[in-house]
């Protein structure tokens, strides 16, 4: 399995307040940036997974709701996440 439990654990202590932080807008962005890029690379090798491709285009818009709220809320918090994950609108 690509993300074990071990994974999110470093990705939520990495862009979360702790460990156990899931529910912070940095660490679920960093959480959908990690599915999207294995999506990605799915994509690339099977072009004809359709339902892979749904899934794919939803996580993008959970993330894109999630940086926008982020970015209205506030801004220094947007820049940074953007800076770290390499995202970019």
């Amino acid at each position: 399995m690509y993300l074990t439990s071990e994974v999110k654990k470093d990705l939520f202590k990495k862009y979360g307040k702790s460990e156990s932080d899931t529910g912070s807008s940095e660490s679920q962005i960093a959480l959908f940036t990690h599915r999207i890029n294995y999506l990605t690379e799915h994509l690339k090798l099977h072009k004809h997974d359709s339902a892979t491709r749904l899934g794919l285009l939803k996580l993008v818009g959970k993330r894109r709701r999630l940086l926008n709220y982020l970015q209205k809320n506030d801004i220094s918090r947007y820049r940074a996440i953007i800076a770290e994950l390499n995202i970019r609108k």
